[in-house]
């Protein structure tokens, strides 16, 4: 299994941080965010690694270099325009299924997990659908985004509503037939749950929305006290 971290927003949550620093490149607990990403992933079995970038990109690519000190093969998707969560997976697709219809691994760059990967490498979601990781609701997030059924099933509607935690498997005829360069990931994940294409399960361990600099620097006093 391929892996692709989202790498290629702008960051304007995190400003003034992210003027002259790409988010993924921020440190949190001594070492980078995306740091944390790519040991995790390579420590799950998966080294062959894709990530999107566009604003200040040239700095993640000279920082990460080709992955070989992580043991990972790094290649890079880069963006010259806004294409969205949506259109910046389906730009990088031909580095992520160049073996048929295979299934891959999606990280947001601006999260931080404990939740063990190497269970979701098992994970192959039927030919146009997906599993999504999902928590429990943060505070600024109460009312959730999927609902996840007992059955493992997730669903736009539901009672027990959950967020998603921006980790996933993707099948890339999730994406056919799609010719916008620029669209969100949201609404074909919802066209897959109305097909009964899209399973869940629940995120085990710690999970941070890294996206504010009081997230950031709450999660940085984490690591360097190591309580989780």
């Amino acid at each position: 299994m391929k892996a692709m971290i989202l790498a290629a927003g702008l960051g304007t949550r995190m400003r003034p941080l992210t003027l002259t620093t790409p988010k993924p490149l921020l440190e949190a607990g001594g070492k980078k965010l995306i740091e944390y990403h790519i040991e995790r992933l390579v420590a799950a079995g998966i080294a062959d690694i894709v990530i999107n970038h566009a604003w200040l990109g040239e700095q993640i690519e000279s920082y990460l270099g080709s992955g070989e000190r992580y043991g990972a093969r790094l290649r890079y998707s880069a963006e010259t325009e806004p294409l969205e969560t949506g259109g910046g997976i389906r730009k990088a697709l031909p580095l992520l299924c160049d073996e048929g219809d295979e299934a891959f691994l999606v990280l947001n760059g601006d999260l931080f997990s404990t939740q063990a990967l190497t269970p979701l490498v098992a994970i192959r979601p039927p030919a146009g659908g997906a599993h999504l990781v999902l928590v429990d609701n943060p505070a600024w997030h109460a009312d959730g985004d999927f609902a996840l059924s007992c059955d493992g099933r997730v669903s736009e509607a539901g009672d027990d509503r959950l967020t998603f935690s921006g980790i996933s498997i993707l099948t890339p005829g999730l994406f056919a037939g799609i010719e916008d360069s620029a669209f969100a990931l949201a609404p074909l994940l919802r066209q897959a749950m109305a097909r009964g294409l899209v399973s869940g399960s629940r995120h085990e361990g710690y999970w941070e929305d890294v996206g504010t600099p009081d997230r950031l620097r709450a999660l940085d006093q984490r690591l360097r006290s190591d309580v989780f």
